[in-house]
């Protein structure tokens, strides 16, 4: 028997658009055509034109407008990707391109990144209970999961006038359940990201045999730029968003936060918000992980060069730091360049478009806490800025106590409460009809 919900709109659409596989690989190798044109289908049955835009063959992104009763307003574009990461099926309890739905969820490859938040769209925008005060752009993009270079960042680049008028966006994660306490959901929008600074570091030296001693090695020096790196405790720098986003957590939980600006209550964030607290640990701060490294091969040559990765992100407002701190620590031996960087961003919560959104998760779970939240990582919200385009992340899913809600990206078995997708539908329907 197929499980309660199965055939309902929204999970039809998911499971319908995980069975599209969208795997992208990276280094331009990708196919998100398929599930454009399922999106397109889809829209264009609901009377909604779209546009399909390929930078290169395959690697298609969906555009379309939805016109509002008030088109003097900004617009909103509402932004969501087609693409995914890579699954290895012998590592999943059930296919990952499958769609099944199992046990009141919708299992695969994108159910929660982001395919899951796609067909929620789909499903309200093509059942608007009233149309929207807004005109609406829908962009349904390729490549998030690399460099966007044939998604996002190639329609702001080569199609900005799809965007005009556009003010403010709303786009991947946020508005998901997070169980603080018994009794207590809260319910995190993103209002800012921290900046990408991806690094290669190099170091040279003079090659030889292995077997003469070599005071000028480059595996030696790289070696040890790599571990002040990774051992650097990078001093806490709270951005708004973040100082507020810890308020509202304690105010949700009863609790006192004390002097936020006081080294010791950092230091004691973890026990004062409890199963709350991953939402700022990782934003608290700026960061750079090692993540590769690479020199010589073979053992009895010393290499001329080695070469290290460093994921970096960067708060709002640190950059300068982010970047004297880390020739501070490669030291005179090694040098770095960035490989890829983007902008850390930040959106005002006391917008009126920060408060439709908590109006909606409110109506449809009174009691809710909503809180604004900065995310550890970067979306295609950073592509959409360079318009001047205010992102907020906002995928609404009421999830169950339990749920591994960020386990789920790109991690095995993914998946996605169907219970969520139908939540998740009815708050986009009010938000979208009445911000």
């Amino acid at each position: 028997m197929a499980d309660p919900g199965a055939g309902s709109g929204v999970v039809r659409y998911t499971s319908d658009l995980i069975r599209l596989d969208t795997t992208n690989r990276g280094g331009g190798a990708g196919h998100e055509r398929p599930a454009a044109e399922y999106v397109a289908a889809r829209l264009s049955a609901a009377g909604i034109e779209p546009l399909l835009l390929e930078k290169a063959p395959g690697r298609t992104n969906v555009v379309a407008r939805v016109p509002g009763t008030e088109p003097h307003r900004g617009a909103l574009l509402v932004h969501a990707h087609l693409d995914v990461v890579p699954a290895d099926p012998a590592r999943w309890q059930r296919p990952p391109f499958s769609g099944d739905v199992h046990d009141g969820m919708v299992w695969g490859r994108g159910a929660i990144d982001m395919k899951g938040t796609v067909a929620m769209i789909l499903a309200a925008v093509t059942r608007l209970s009233t149309r929207p005060r807004r005109d609406l752009v829908l962009a349904f993009t390729a490549d998030e999961e690399d460099t966007a270079e044939y998604g996002a960042g190639w329609l702001v680049k080569e199609h900005p006038h799809l965007f005009d008028g556009c003010t403010e966006a709303i786009g991947e994660s946020g508005g998901y359940t997070v169980h603080a306490a018994p009794g207590v959901r809260v319910y995190p929008i993103g209002a800012g990201e921290r900046g990408s600074a991806w690094m290669r570091l190099t170091a040279l030296g003079r090659a030889g045999h292995g077997s003469r001693v070599n005071p000028d090695n480059a595996v030696t020096k790289i070696a040890a730029a790599v571990t002040r790196i990774g051992a650097h405790r990078w001093p806490v720098r709270l951005t708004p968003v973040v100082r507020a986003a810890i308020e509202g957590l304690a105010h949700a939980l009863g609790r006192s936060v004390g002097d936020l600006d006081d080294p010791s209550t950092m230091d004691g964030l973890a026990d004062l918000l409890g199963a709350a607290a991953p939402l700022v640990m990782h934003t608290v701060r700026n960061s750079a992980n090692p993540t590769g490294l690479q020199a010589g091969g073979k053992v009895n040559v010393v290499p001329g060069e080695a070469t290290a990765l460093v994921d970096g992100r960067v708060l709002p407002g640190t950059l300068a730091e982010f970047e004297r701190t880390i020739d501070e620590l490669v030291g005179d031996d090694v040098s770095w360049e960035y490989t890829h960087n983007e902008v850390p961003l930040a959106a005002p919560i006391d917008s009126p478009t920060f408060a439709a959104m908590k109006a909606a998760l409110q109506d449809a779970d009174p009691g809710a806490h909503v809180v604004p939240y900065c995310m550890a990582g970067g979306t295609d919200a950073k592509q959409f800025s360079r318009l001047g385009i205010v992102g907020y992340g906002f995928a609404p899913l009421r999830l169950p106590p339990g749920f591994e809600y960020h386990a789920m990206y790109h991690g095995v078995d993914e998946r996605v409460p169907v219970d969520g997708l139908e939540f998740g539908t009815r708050v986009l329907d009010r938000f979208l009809s009445t911000c």
